[in-house]
């Protein structure tokens, strides 16, 4: 092997190396030649520390805007969790319920006596982590995250057996 081959097909090699050794040797490719998702299983455990992760980490984003951090809201939680399960009902992410009901309809019907400030739905396999980054990148929903005005959060999820999540974050004043 001459020099010049050698020193193009050691990269190569090396990489080889660490990728069959890593973890990336499990990733599955679809017929698209993008990465299969890999289903985020949500254990009783897990499901006990999702709030407390995804508060901290709205908290820690707002707090660096200088913004006032959110507490939780039964009646938020509420509605989030009744659109959770309907838009997997309906296997479609929207904003409107099986019955036409609206995030507002939603919010009012849990009692809830502030105001309805946004809603951000998503339909995955991912962390809630992972759908807040998605979240944050987009600037309308980004926007719902650090309204200034908002000053509660409802967070729910419904997870299909086939692992899908569906994911309904609320915010009010």
């Amino acid at each position: 092997m001459n020099r010049r081959a050698f020193v193009l097909l050691l990269p190569a090699l090396i990489l080889t190396g660490c990728v069959a050794g890593g973890d990336a040797a499990t990733v599955q490719l679809g017929p698209d030649g993008r990465p299969i998702p890999r289903v985020y299983r949500i254990t009783p455990d897990i499901a006990a520390q999702i709030p407390f992760r995804f508060l901290d980490s709205i908290n820690t984003l707002r707090g660096a805007r200088g913004l006032t951090p959110l507490a939780y809201s039964s009646h938020l939680n509420a509605a989030a969790e009744t659109h959770s399960r309907d838009m997997s009902m309906q296997n479609r992410p929207w904003h409107f319920g099986s019955d036409g009901s609206s995030p507002l309809t939603r919010v009012q019907r849990t009692g809830y006596p502030g105001r309805l400030a946004g809603e951000l739905i998503s339909e995955t396999y991912q962390t809630e982590l992972e759908t807040l980054s998605v979240w944050m990148q987009a600037p309308d929903q980004r926007a719902v995250i650090m309204d200034p005005a908002a000053r509660e959060l409802g967070l729910a999820w419904y997870q299909e057996e086939n692992g899908k999540i569906w994911w309904t974050m609320v915010t009010g004043s």
